[in-house]
């Protein structure tokens, strides 16, 4: 029984070493994905969060800004929830553009099939 776990182990091992060699380079020019309504806010009050703490480390301010966006009505939260939905579009936006102008680069030799 102990041989088969170990196997498995190597498999597992060797399939991840696999996948990392697959892995490609990423796109320096490639669009950057859209922020949420959270990160908006924690970008607006780190430095408040901060400036209340001065002595609290990175995860006690992240458990911080947490709790203070449980804190938030809706009301409090719209302007966030509104910027996200603007860079979300923003994020759509550049990303449609990228792949077009991707598959375009790509796509400029006579790949295409035809059944005529």
């Amino acid at each position: 029984m102990p041989k088969e776990s170990t196997r498995a182990t190597k498999r597992k091992a060797a399939d991840k070493s696999e996948k990392a060699a697959k892995k490609g380079k990423k796109d320096k020019n490639a669009p950057k994905r859209a922020l949420s309504a959270y990160m908006f806010f924690s970008q607006d009050w780190r430095e408040r969060i901060k400036a209340e703490n001065p002595d609290a480390g990175f995860g006690e301010i992240g458990k911080l800004l947490g709790a203070k966006w449980k804190e938030l009505d809706e009301s409090e939260k719209k302007p966030y929830i509104e910027q996200a939905a603007r860079d979300k579009a923003r994020a759509e936006e550049e990303k449609s553009a990228y792949d077009g102008k991707k598959a375009a680069d790509s796509g400029s030799g006579d790949g295409e099939d035809d059944d005529e």
